[in-house]
């Protein structure tokens, strides 16, 4: 399998971004007080730091589809393809249901759900595998 170097350079980029702002999250001593994106309390690198994340999700859902369409071409098999969108995003649904739930609330009752990137990105995958029959003319 050939990989393609700016995809994985830009998720790299992006993994880096996400790991700038957790790192922000937790160690800004009044972020539980405090909102970064506050004009009127923040500086302007915490608002930088935190702005700048907001394009991490879409970048994020963006590569994944654009991964999934260069592996249909590689493929060229549609049943093969969507075999592998369903269980992939059923896997990252199913993923962010449990794993990912359990070790933001550390609850065993699941009583909050979130649907966070990796769950959309399953649910694109998803609804992506019923449409991959439609012919985009």
């Amino acid at each position: 399998m050939q990989r393609l170097n700016a995809i994985d350079f830009a998720r790299g980029l992006v993994m880096i971004i996400m790991a700038l702002d957790h790192t922000r999250e937790l160690l800004h001593l009044t972020s539980l007080t405090q909102s970064p994106v506050d004009l009127a309390t923040t500086t302007p690198a915490l608002f930088f730091t935190r702005w700048i994340t907001h394009l991490c999700a879409p970048i994020f859902v963006f590569l994944s589809g654009t991964s999934a369409y260069l592996s249909l071409q590689r493929v060229n098999n549609v049943q093969e393809s969507r075999r592998f969108l369903l269980s992939r995003g059923l896997w990252l649904v199913i993923l962010e249901c449990t794993v990912i739930t359990f070790g933001i609330w550390f609850d065993l009752q699941f009583r909050t759900l979130l649907v966070q990137v990796i769950a959309v990105i399953g649910l694109s995958f998803i609804v992506l595998a019923f449409l991959i029959r439609l012919s985009p003319g």
